[in-house]
């Protein structure tokens, strides 16, 4: 289900849509297309997402959600969602998916799609145990110099997560990332 400022292809033939994009008509917004004059705003894009994993058991995170908060300029390959544990949804082999707990705060919905806070994302994506790549830097710098999270903030998320994996890694990533040096972070 597509949202009314959105054009997918269920709407018009593939061949149309980029037709219209070449034409200046429509703009690629991840998975689907909008009107140039369409503000690119995180509900646009949550709902591109949607229409790609329609789901509403599916949390969009990670890059996919750093994506939606404005903070990359293309949705990621492969798409990142979340999910509580024990639960189990079938989704395409372009689809990395990950079981972890999260708490209501730390989700956002727009209408029927869920999107991790942009605070969880961006601790998410430092504390990635493998694959914290050029794109999960650029993510996190996005969501950083957007003003979409705060860096202290993110540091005071990290520090509350007390000795669990991959945190001391994470606030190295983030001293590197804005160029703090030391861990008391002066």
């Amino acid at each position: 289900m597509s949202s009314p400022r959105l054009v997918t292809s269920d709407d018009w033939p593939v061949a149309e849509l980029h037709a219209a994009v070449l034409a200046g008509e429509l703009v690629a917004v991840g998975p689907c297309w909008a009107s140039p004059a369409e503000p690119q705003d995180p509900a646009l894009r949550a709902a591109a997402h949607g229409w790609r994993l329609p789901d509403p058991r599916l949390v969009a995170s990670g890059r996919s959600a750093a994506w939606i908060w404005g903070a990359c300029s293309r949705a990621p390959e492969p798409l990142e969602v979340s999910l509580p544990s024990r639960v189990r949804v079938p989704v395409d082999p372009d689809v990395r998916l990950r079981e972890v707990r999260l708490p209501p705060t730390d989700v956002v919905r727009f209408g029927t799609v869920a999107v991790t806070t942009p605070l969880r994302t961006a601790v998410d994506l430092l504390r990635v145990q493998d694959g914290f790549d050029d794109a999960s830097a650029g993510a996190v710098h996005g969501l950083l110099v957007t003003g979409t999270v705060d860096e202290d903030a993110v540091h005071a998320a990290l520090d509350a997560l007390g000795t669990v994996p991959m945190v001391r890694q994470a606030a190295r990533r983030l001293r590197t990332l804005t160029g703090r040096a030391g861990p008391n972070r002066s």
